[in-house]
């Protein structure tokens, strides 16, 4: 159907670490769960609530694999994008069982770290895309680009975009822009 969007988009913990397996074609497919909660306030009782919602999660991509396999363990946060597909199999006693899954695939996909946990390797967050292009050619870069991009390597220094304009044309964040005569119109290549 033309025009219809299967998008997921998930921020919770790993409920466990990653389990690696690796296709007949020798591509990785990294599985892990993700946890996502939901909390509000009981209305006849007062009381604080919480809901706990368990998803599973599938990369379909070298590359993230790769990242899920060095930096995700148990309890990391995590920023996930995918799409979700339901599969069906027969279990050992002949029963049809169904799964539902969010599915991370090339050029459909982001996974970034979201904390700075230690864990193996890397202690900073950093963000990994799978997104619509690869190797930062997207509109945000990073590390296999997509629109949103992603730093790679995890520097540990916060990104620092330009603040808003305040009223009167003044600046919001003691960030002065160059005068219109430092600006060149000309393409530098």
């Amino acid at each position: 159907m033309a025009g219809s969007v299967n998008k997921v988009i998930l921020v919770g913990n790993l409920g466990k670490d990653p389990e690696v397996r690796t296709s007949q074609s020798g591509m990785k497919i990294v599985s892990f769960s993700v946890a996502t909660s939901d909390t509000w306030n009981d209305r006849a009782s007062g009381e604080r609530r919480e809901r706990t919602e368990w998803h599973r999660v599938v990369i379909f991509n070298d590359r993230l694999a790769d990242v899920a396999e060095r930096f995700l363990r148990k309890g990391r946060k995590v920023y996930l994008e995918g799409a979700l597909q339901t599969r069906k199999w027969t279990d050992q006693s002949g029963q049809e069982r169904y799964t539902t899954e969010v599915i991370v695939e090339r050029f459909r996909g982001e996974l970034v770290l979201l904390d700075s946990r230690s864990g193996g390797e890397g202690e900073e967050s950093g963000g990994f895309g799978g997104g619509n292009s690869s190797y930062g050619g997207g509109s945000g870069g990073g590390y296999g680009g997509g629109n949103q991009g992603g730093d790679f390597g995890g520097s540990s220094a916060p990104r620092q975009n330009a603040p808003a304009r305040g009223p009167g044309g003044g600046n919001a964040g003691g960030w002065d822009a160059p005068g219109n005569s430092d600006l060149d119109d000309e393409i530098p290549f």
